[in-house]
């Protein structure tokens, strides 16, 4: 297939750098690898390229800095080395893009600050600001305080929501691997490369294996979900090796460089939708009836209390819930007008009984059909 066709004209790229491609043998820094990658998007970003980049490796630099060999498992010893090693990273980063007369502006986020759609266009604002400004921003988990329920749970998951926030032409995901193969080539020395994939089916996610390097959390199923979130969001992205000689020239010249992943391109998803889709963490989640669910997903109907049959979790209005079918499958999310304790009066209730028994302030919508989005099949992670 031509990538050409889905890279027409490259205005702003998210480049996620993984720990991996950063990190000596050893752990800690690689000054010359480091060096190479910000040389590399140094020629992207004065290129005319507006150029974001996702970084991982601050608890790969405290390790070192605290003379840690081994990853401890402790999450408080974790969250203190990415506390030293964020300040190494982003010094080194410092240094090397002035080499190219370039400044850096560091953004660390947690999924906490993209869950108020407020902190989220803030966050966009931000970054709109800095490159304005033509300083790069430089992005990280805030590894030093984020807990479990507050972690994005990779970076490779964070460079989608950073591509798709941005409204990025494309998301490139450097590894220390060329990209997806058909079996996993630490195995398989005959394995092939997949130069292009078109949708994330359960068949492609077959193809990825667990979580690659010891100072790294992701794998290639972490970077098949970014696939996933930047598919739906109409985003083209590359999986490559960071060791590849002018690897970011390559890929905005179209060349097959790594495995590509086709954007979705039936549909454009507005930025409101993309932020329920994926840059809130759902607190519940309701099941439809077959009526429901066809209207809900074939009709584009908003979802009324008569064809809700389950209520599950605790929430309150304003929350964002999983909207399932009958037998389980995930088919939307959205934005409840509904506490759970509400929803369970008036569920498999049609307007005239809501309006007998509750009055009018109970006659709405469960969830409005311009407040949720409907995934189709592998649309979701």
């Amino acid at each position: 297939m031509d990538r050409k066709k889905y890279l027409k004209e490259i205005k702003r790229a998210v480049i996620k750098i993984g720990s991996s491609s950063i990190a000596g043998k050893k752990g800690g820094l690689d000054t010359v690898r480091m060096g190479k990658f910000c040389s590399e998007t140094a020629a992207l970003f004065k290129s005319g390229i507006e150029t974001i980049v996702v970084t991982s490796g601050a608890i790969s630099a405290g390790l070192e800095y605290l003379g840690m060999a081994v990853r401890p498992k402790e999450i408080s010893v974790l969250q203190a080395a990415a506390a030293v090693g964020q300040v190494e990273l982003m010094h080194k980063y410092g240094d090397l893009f002035s080499l190219h007369g370039l400044k850096i502006g560091q953004i660390l986020l947690t999924r906490e600050d993209t869950a108020r759609r407020v902190q989220y266009l803030n966050i966009k604002s931000t970054i709109e600001n800095l490159l304005e400004l033509n300083v790069i921003p430089i992005i990280n988990e805030n590894d030093s305080v984020a807990v479990e329920e507050i972690k994005f749970g990779d970076n490779d998951r964070l460079g989608a929501l950073v591509a798709s926030l941005t409204g990025s032409d494309l998301l490139i995901i450097l590894s220390d691997i060329n990209g997806l193969y058909q079996s996993d080539p630490r195995k398989d020395p005959d394995s092939k490369l997949i130069s292009f994939v078109n949708g994330i089916t359960p068949e492609v996610e077959k193809l990825a294996g667990g979580a690659g390097s010891t100072y790294s959390s992701g794998g290639m199923l972490s970077k098949l979900k970014a696939a996933r979130i930047c598919a739906f969001s109409g985003i083209p992205m590359v999986i490559a090796n960071s060791g590849t000689e002018g690897v970011l020239d390559k890929i905005v010249k179209f060349e097959n460089v790594g495995t590509f992943f086709a954007p979705q391109t039936k549909r454009k998803v507005r930025s409101l939708k993309r932020w329920i889709a994926f840059g809130i963490q759902e607190k519940g989640s309701i099941y439809l009836d077959s009526g429901a669910q066809e209207a809900v997903g074939l009709k584009g109907k908003s979802i009324l209390p008569v064809g809700v049959i389950k209520v599950e979790g605790t929430f309150s209005r304003g929350d964002t819930l999983k909207v399932f079918s009958h037998d389980g499958k995930l088919i939307a999310k959205g934005i409840t007008n509904f506490s759970d304790e509400e929803i369970k009066k008036v569920m498999l209730k049609n307007k005239n009984q809501i309006l007998k028994e509750y009055g009018m302030d109970m006659c709405s919508e469960v969830i409005h059909r311009d407040g949720m989005v409907v995934f189709d099949e592998n649309d979701y992670e």
